[in-house]
Order: C-alpha cells, then structure tokens, then sequence
C-alpha cells in the first residue's frame, strides 16, 4: 500500500517501522525537524518536514494516489484538519488517533477510522496483566465480552478432552467458544478446533467469552493464580 503517517512520535515511529518492514511505499509528514531526520535515517521512506495541515503538504506526500492516510499527532485539532484534508484527495482508508474521549463524535461524523485515547488503552492492558495474570492476550468486545489466549496446564479440567467432553460435562458453558488453538511442534499452524479436538497440556488456546475472562473460566485452563491478583 502507499501509506502516509503524519506524525513520528512515540505512535507514529513504531507506525512507520510495522508499515515499512512490510513493504508498504511509506510517505511520513512532521513538522519537528529533529524527528524527521531521525526517521529520514532510520527508515526507507519518505519524510517531509512540514505541516500536514496544508492542503499543498499532501498533495507533496502523494495523497492523490494514496491508499491510506494516519495522522498520529498529539494534538486532536491537528489531527482532525488532517483528516478533513484527506477526505479532498478522497483517500480511501483515513484513521486517526483521538486523544479526548468528548472529541470521538467529531471524528465519527466526519467518516474516520479512529483509534481512542492509545495512553488508555495501554493503562487497560497493563492494568489487566496485573489483574489477571493467566491471560496472555486479550481484546475486549462491548461492555462484557472478551477474546483472550491462555495455555492449558497439565492438571487443566479441561486438559484431555474433546470440545464435546468439555460442553458435555459442563466444564465449558454456552457462551465460551474455543476459537483456535496453537500447538507447538505440529508444523501446521493454529488448529480450528471441532466437536472432536481434543485439548492437549501446553496448548495456547484462543478464546471467546461472552461474559469475560473471570476466575471462574480462567480455573477451566488450570490456572488459578487469577484469584489472588
């Protein structure tokens, strides 16, 4: 994709680095000099020193023929006109990161992709590693529902046995779904579980639950340390 970043701060860098270690053609737009040399050495992209608030700055960076545009600046006022720009040159994908929350509805009217308060969403993550240290991975669906991954241990309830044994002998309820399962050592990837797969110790389970990932489920992969976090 021909992708560009406005802004190479503490989001936009590691953006500029996921972005271009793909191989996607990547044009980076920021005003501080000091940044834009630092990413001019550091990447093989494209970075222009400017405002990304001039229309003419844009259409520098390619915007016309651009795929993408995610403004990642500090500021929302800046990252909004960014936007608004965007929408000119009709670029198809335009994301941005909103910084207060009262300012979500503004992006939303105007079409954007956006990506709420990241210093939040990186205080939940690291709130949760605490709080429920058997989680090695989560995502949170709506108000209640959660896709998460956690190891099945040896003395697991649910170690042993076939997604159907599980569901038969309660150790799984409704409205907790087994979505893959990583084994390692079988050198074919993630499995699809089915009513017949059988859970193995050592597995690294993806799992959805309606209601979230409580002690309660946790105890199912043979994990207990959640309840003293």
């Amino acid at each position: 994709m021909y992708i560009i970043v406005v802004g190479a701060g503490d989001i936009g860098t590691p953006l500029i680095d996921i972005a271009t270690r793909s191989g996607n053609e990547v044009v980076v737009v920021e005003r501080d000099a000091q940044k834009a040399d630092e990413i001019a050495s550091a990447h093989d992209c494209l970075v222009l020193n400017d405002d990304a608030t001039v229309k003419e700055t844009l259409a520098d960076a390619g915007a016309d023929r651009a795929d993408a545009i995610i403004s990642t600046t500090d500021q929302d006022a800046t990252n909004v006109m960014v936007c608004l720009l965007a929408e000119e040159f009709d670029i198809p994908a335009i994301t941005s990161v909103v910084h207060d929350p009262e300012h979500m509805n503004l992006f939303r009217q105007i079409g954007v992709n956006t990506i709420e308060n990241p210093q939040q969403l990186i205080a939940g993550h690291l709130y949760r590693a605490v709080s429920r240290p058997a989680i090695v991975d989560y995502m949170r669906i709506g108000e209640e529902a959660e896709v998460f991954e956690i190891t099945v241990t040896a003395d697991a309830p649910i170690a042993g046995k076939t997604l159907t044994e599980a569901g038969d002998a309660d150790i799984l309820s409704d409205d907790v779904l087994i979505v893959a399962i990583d084994r390692d050592g079988d050198g074919n990837g993630p499995l699809t579980p089915r009513g017949d797969t059988r859970i193995e110790a050592g597995d690294l389970l993806t799992v959805y639950s309606a209601t979230g990932a409580d002690p309660e489920l946790t105890d199912v992969f043979g994990h207990d340390e959640d309840h003293s976090a």
